[in-house]
């Protein structure tokens, strides 16, 4: 998944800072870096640096904005819109930088400074898109918009900028404004809670065992990994099994002892549940109430009307009837799927009855004996470093005309991080890349992409973009042998990173990933479709130890087996997608939620197995809609799915991964950033509207398919 920050430049003003304005800006985000590409001065930057730096740089906006609103002069695109767009470029500097490092290598000190700084910078959202000088103008620029001759890209941003305002309350009374403020700051304070509470809980929660003999099934890499994670707890003797931020964990796919995957699955899926300080439903009560509350106050019916009004799919309505589309055909496969599998369960000489913990287990077993695939098989043809450089980037290669040069002269926030330089087709820079793959106790999980440096041309700026995931990390000298869940991954958030790196914006409101969630998943779910594609495949799958290629009789069988096991994959998304629906479509009169007893009445109603196949995510421990901008928009990532089929059909139909095909991807989608609505970007490249055909199809869940 894009991870969402606070980085435009009207975005962020101070509150109560400590300097004058006009004050020298302290430390290192006082000038753009002079590394390549403005990249961050990690080799400089101290945890203490990043709250002084966001308290002066808070106030050096203020000073922008306030020029802007006070200016005497008419207000005109220029000293209005594009002034926006220049100002708040310390600002963006340290919160690049600070929610990067965050996310991915946090302490306690960063720790704090979150907690500290998060409801300041919703407050210096609120003081400039509250502010009714400064919305007055916009609002003048707006209405004569037709008359000012504005460029396409200018129109667009018109458009954007007054949505934005309106969307933010600028036009509540001053009454509202003030409710809306203090919810505002109540929902950052709270997120920033949640987030830290729920990161604590994946650390506590991770399985502590101390005999090796109940990690049967485990490879011999994965037993290492267990025991360096219990030496990096100092729990030496140990073997120590950490969560992943998902409700399945990659162990459940090979552990033999029953009583061990019960209580992974249990740690991992009561991890925020445990009635402790890091009990998150409490949190998440709050802030489900706050934002029904907001949404009201703005004229909106739920969270999710609001949320929506500006998405691709604009209602709730319309994206809950795409996910019913879905259901009736997910779950009588999920019911076929079942079956099958406790059919093997009896053969195994087993009288148990199938639970979620035996799922990952025994559906291994069945992909085994149709397809004759052991994923312990595939694991040495894919070592990380190979997939990326021989795939993930040969991709690029083909398609695009990029190449990548690794660099260790950009210093880096944790040693594990790889650095790439990005060129373009013509050898021109395109970028900077950075690579940060391992899993750490202070790393939030999942995987996601964003920038340190956003693509402008008025700003001169060309993307710095990093790549995180959570895969294990393997014992010392060990090769990083991944699964085929993590090359998809891989080349996932690469997918983001492409949007990224073709940006060709002018403006920063426009450029790249700063698009609606329901349209910044489907590049990066594209980009998923070549990690099989035969002669990429052929490029990276080679035997770690010999650089043989993948046997031809192994490749047949990972195709054949590329839609088992559908009925499960899109089931959990799609409950989890729902359940994040039902959560934001609650008005404000609804009375305070008891989680547990919300949750199973939501679930219930799917019409999906989730007796068998819960939810991807849980709401105690569902990060993305609780405090990583995806509220009310975990359906984007099946919407999203639509539309990246959608785009993989035609290009099979039109000579598949070629350089022509990408190039065309490039222009229609790839660059075009937010600079014009998403219905009619989709439809110059698809020829037509969307349709749910193809997604079907991939799935294995078309009329006929199996």
């Amino acid at each position: 998944m894009k991870t969402i920050l606070l980085r435009s430049a009207a975005m962020l003003v101070a509150a109560g800072s400590a300097f004058a304005a006009g004050a020298q800006a302290p430390g290192p985000f006082a000038a753009p870096s002079n590394l390549p590409f403005q990249a961050p001065r990690f080799d400089i930057i101290k945890d203490g640096d990043y709250q002084p730096a966001f308290e002066a740089a808070m106030t050096e906006n203020m000073a922008e904005i306030r020029k802007i609103a006070d200016n005497p002069a008419a207000p005109t695109f220029d000293n209005t819109i594009v002034a926006m767009e220049r100002a708040g470029r310390m600002l963006d500097r340290v919160s690049n930088a600070f929610f990067g490092v965050v996310q991915a290598n946090t302490n306690d000190t960063l720790d704090k400074v979150q907690e500290v700084e998060s409801p300041k910078l919703s407050q210096h959202n609120d003081a400039i898109f509250l502010d009714a000088k400064l919305f007055a103008r916009v609002q003048a620029i707006y209405a004569h918009r037709a008359t000012l001759k504005l460029t396409p890209e200018q129109a667009q941003l018109l458009e954007v900028s007054h949505l934005e305002f309106v969307h933010a309350g600028a036009q509540l009374s001053d009454a509202d404004k003030t409710k809306l403020k203090a919810f505002n700051t109540q929902l950052s304070t709270l997120e920033t809670a949640y987030q830290q509470k729920l990161l604590a809980a994946a650390k506590a929660g991770a399985l502590v065992v101390d005999d090796k003999a109940k990690l049967a099934g485990l490879d011999a890499a994965a037993i290492g990994a267990a025991e360096t994670a219990a030496k990096d707890r100092k729990l030496d003797g140990k073997l120590v099994l950490p969560l992943q931020n998902t409700t399945q964990q990659p162990a459940l796919e090979t552990l033999t002892d029953r009583d061990t995957r019960k209580a992974l699955f249990d740690r991992s899926i009561s991890r925020a549940e445990m009635g402790d300080a890091n009990d998150t439903r409490a949190t998440i009560v709050q802030i489900a109430q706050l934002r029904a509350q907001k949404a009201a106050l703005l004229g909106y019916p739920n969270w999710a009307a609001y949320v929506l009004s500006d998405q691709m799919a604009r209602t709730p309505q319309a994206a809950i009837a795409f996910m019913q589309q879905l259901v009736p055909a997910t779950a009588a496969e999920q019911k076929r799927e079942a079956a099958e599998i406790q059919a093997v369960i009896a053969k195994d000489g087993k009288d148990f009855a199938l639970k979620p913990w035996d799922w990952a287990l025994y559906s291994e077993k069945v992909r085994k004996a149709k397809y004759d695939l052991d994923q312990n098989e595939v694991k040495p043809y894919f070592e990380l470093h190979t997939v990326l450089e021989q795939g993930v980037f040969y991709a690029a290669n083909q398609m695009y005309g990029l190449t990548f040069k690794r660099r260790t002269d950009i210093p880096v926030y944790q040693p594990d991080v790889m650095v790439y330089t990005v060129y373009d087709k013509d050898g021109s820079e395109l970028g900077l890349m950075y690579f940060d793959y391992f899993k750490r106790d202070n790393k939030s999980g999942g995987a996601w992409m964003s920038n340190f440096v956003g693509q402008s041309k008025l700003l001169g700026t060309k993307p710095v973009i990093y790549n995180v995931a959570n895969f294990s990390k393997p014992a010392a000298g060990q090769p990083a042998l991944i699964s085929s869940d993590d090359v998809t991954t891989m080349f996932h958030e690469f997918g983001h990173a492409l949007h990224g790196l073709f940006a060709d914006e002018v403006y920063p409101t426009l450029s790249g990933t700063a698009t609606a969630r329901d349209w910044v998943e489907f590049p990066s779910q594209f980009n998923e479709h070549w990690a099989l594609d035969p002669k990429i495949l052929a490029h990276y799958a080679k035997d770690y130890k010999t650089g043989a290629p993948m046997p031809q009789a192994l490749v047949d069988k990972i195709k054949k087996s590329a839609k088992f096991d559908q009925g499960y994959d899109l089931g959990e998304i799609i409950a989890a997608a729902e359940l994040d629906m039902d959560w934001h479509s609650l008005p404000a009169s609804a009375p305070r939620q008891d989680v547990d007893q919300f949750e199973t009445a939501a679930l219930a109603k799917t019409g999906l197995d989730i007796a068998d196949v819960p939810p991807r995510y849980r709401s105690s421990y569902f990060l993305h809609i609780w405090s990583n901008g995806y509220s009310a928009g975990y359906y984007a990532y099946l919407w999203t799915q639509m539309l990246d089929h959608d785009a993989y059909h035609w290009f099979m139909d039109h000579g598949g991964p070629t350089r022509a095909n990408g190039q065309r991807f490039r222009d229609l989608i790839l660059s075009r950033g937010h600079t014009m609505d998403y219905g009619p970007m989709f439809k110059a490249f698809y020829g037509k509207d969307p349709d749910i055909g193809p997604m079907l199809e991939e799935h294995g869940l078309a009329p006929g398919a199996k």
